[in-house]
């Protein structure tokens, strides 16, 4: 496939990354939220909603699929396209008797097209920017996908909050809610439509080297130096935020009289989905900077400890009970602050892992494993809740803390990996 550079990333990366991180949010976050309005148990929510990180998991089997065929253009305009279709349908269906099933059905299916939309805005971003390019819009990419994040998770949950109060009926708030969303998504591919530029030619590998190149992806990457060691660090490196996250809503949201703390959901949005969204947003570009600075090997145990440590104050919102948000918005702040600054070590390691030869395959291969570890956990995290009570599922996402800062410790790379200086310094 020949591809051309294109220009004015200014004009289209960004449009791409907030159509990116709203259906990612949508899918995985807010269907948390509106699961907990509508009455659904944390096990269900924590089961149900951890295996729609499944199509996330497995999309290195397709990703080699999106290299090999059509253009990369054409892929994502496309799921855009279908989940603008599935937002409408969670909204048409959430006053059905059997809204469970099928809202769950739609979100699986906006699953699916979100992980094969982002594996082909990914491949756009990498072959239609130079590396000097890619290095410098890294900022902006990360910053409209987090300001999608906030879009989803905090003006939509506060959009949801509001139809709650006015409507008086949780059900009819959330599926107009959801057609908003649908509508939202519409617009913005159409936006991409517009801006995105042509930059490839359809794919002209005869069969065979197809075929070879589909094998080579899976090769190359199972072959890498100290594999095994670097996907252990990937599926452990979150274990405790892998369940903390399933949670928190639940907590934050549920009755006093179950052990959580009654946040109505607009003030839910407020705090977690918009002034949380920024603090992870701050903490990341914090991130960001001194790794660039320093390099990932001086970072990497502080931005572990910082990912972890933060988890810790929900125990004690658990046991204290407070009244009112300050105490609660504080904790938010200071865990996604953290959480962000943490997790930029996490990402630069996977672009590490995905350096070499198809890179859009192997950034998804490395993403699928980053999935897996946050869908496992996530799966028990509502059983172990219901098991522990909310005090003790927060003391328990502590300790999990301990592998995850083990395989930090242990994993093999470039100590000046990330370094704005020189890249590819090698230990």
């Amino acid at each position: 496939m020949s591809f051309t550079r294109a220009k004015k990333p200014w004009l289209w990366v960004p449009s791409l990354y907030l159509t990116e991180g709203i259906p990612y949010i949508i899918i995985i976050t807010v269907s948390v939220v509106m699961y907990t309005k509508l009455g659904i148990s944390n096990s269900d929510i924590g089961l149900y909603t951890s295996l729609l990180y499944l199509p996330w998991v497995i999309k290195p089997i397709w990703s080699p699929i999106v290299d090999l065929f059509g253009t990369k253009r054409k892929w994502f305009l496309s799921m855009q396209l279908v989940l603008s279709i599935v937002f409408l349908g969670v909204g048409l269906t959430t006053p059905a008797s059997n809204f469970f099933f099928l809202t769950l059905a739609f979100f699986w299916m906006g699953a699916f097209a979100s992980a094969t939309n982002d594996i082909a805005s990914d491949g756009m971003y990498l072959i239609a920017l130079k590396p000097d390019q890619q290095s410098f819009f890294v900022g902006l990419r990360g910053t409209f996908y987090r300001i999608g994040m906030i879009t989803g998770q905090g003006l939509i949950v506060i959009v949801a909050g509001y139809l709650e109060t006015s409507l008086g009926d949780n059900t009819q708030a959330w599926s107009y809610t959801m057609i908003i969303v649908a509508g939202l998504m519409l617009l913005l591919t159409i936006i991409n439509f517009i801006t995105t530029p042509k930059v490839e030619e359809e794919n002209s590998k005869n069969e065979e080297d197809e075929r070879k190149s589909f094998g080579d992806v899976f090769r190359t990457f199972f072959t890498k130096k100290n594999i095994a060691l670097s996907l252990g660090f990937v599926l452990l490196y979150r274990l405790g935020e892998s369940q903390l996250v399933k949670m928190a809503s639940p907590f934050l949201l549920g009755d006093p009289e179950t052990g959580g703390l009654g946040i109505s959901t607009s003030d839910y949005g407020l705090i977690y989905g918009t002034v949380g969204v920024i603090a992870l947003l701050l903490g990341g570009i914090l991130g960001g900077i001194v790794i660039s600075r320093d390099g990932l090997g001086k970072w990497m145990i502080p931005m572990g400890l910082s990912l972890n440590l933060p988890n810790l104050l929900y125990i004690a919102l658990a046991y204290l009970q407070p009244e009112g948000l300050v105490f609660p918005t504080i904790v938010v702040i200071i865990e996604q602050l953290g959480y962000g600054f943490g997790f930029a070590a996490y990402m630069v390691f996977l672009i590490y892992l995905a350096e070499g030869i198809y890179k859009t395959s192997h950034y998804a291969l490395a993403t699928g494993f980053m999935a897996m570890g946050m869908m496992i956990p996530g799966m028990i995290s509502g059983y172990i809740q219901e098991w522990l009570g909310y005090p003790g599922f927060f003391i328990w996402v502590g300790i999990a803390m301990v592998p995850a800062l083990i395989m930090a410790a242990s994993v093999k790379y470039p100590r000046n990996f990330g370094k704005k200086e020189n890249t590819e310094d090698k230990e």
